[in-house]
């Protein structure tokens, strides 16, 4: 294979695993938004049956698998994705 073929076949595989990412935040962007959307309706029928507006022990719970499958970064963005449902403390 020459020097130049090479190079192509780097570029190509390059570009395709490129589009891969951009398929892949696509998605992510996609459940972000539908895991809020579930979120926020599980917080009103909860609020609506006289719950309260968070269930700290549910809240662990998601921080501890976040953690667990991805180590300190997990739990990071599991306080993104809480804040995402449930907005701000």
């Amino acid at each position: 294979m020459s020097s130049t073929t090479a190079a192509q076949t780097g570029t190509d595989e390059l570009n395709e695993l490129r589009s891969e990412i951009d398929e892949l935040d696509a998605e992510i962007v996609r459940l972000w938004q539908r895991r809020a959307e579930v979120s926020k309706q599980v917080g009103q029928i909860r609020m609506a049956n006289g719950g309260t507006r968070l269930v700290l022990d549910r809240e662990r719970a998601i921080l501890d698998k976040y953690r667990t499958a991805l180590g300190e970064d997990g739990t990071q963005i599991a306080m993104l994705i809480l804040r995402a449902g449930r907005g701000p403390l």
